[in-house]
């Protein structure tokens, strides 16, 4: 395949989100690193997922000024793993930020 023939999405396409990292970057540079996620389904979009860490996710959320209260934590994994996710609007795109940590054994080896 060559250029000329290229008909899906550009980087063009998601360019807003794009931004929206460099900002975060010039802005924020000492958050903690996850993983970025940008694609053309969503060109709106700045995916970041953090993992094994939920005070990552508190320090993104912190920063971000996502209220608390807007948090929402579920299970998967049969109950082995949190799922924190929360969104805002940053730099004119949405955020979506999750964590995702083990759930602690309690004592006697059962997960909570």
């Amino acid at each position: 395949m060559n250029a000329e023939t290229f008909t899906g999405p550009t980087l063009a396409e998601v360019s807003e989100p794009l931004l929206a990292l460099r900002a975060l970057l010039s802005e924020h540079s000492n958050l903690p690193a996850g993983t970025i996620g940008v694609t053309s389904l969503f060109p709106d979009r700045l995916d970041v997922s953090l993992h094994n860490d939920l005070s990552a996710f508190e320090t993104w959320r912190s920063r971000l000024g996502i209220d608390p209260h807007t948090v929402t934590c579920r299970t998967q994994g049969n109950g082995r793993t949190w799922v924190l996710k929360a969104t805002c609007d940053y730099a004119g795109v949405r955020i979506e930020l999750t964590g995702y940590s083990d759930v602690p054994e309690q004592a006697g080896g059962e997960q909570q």
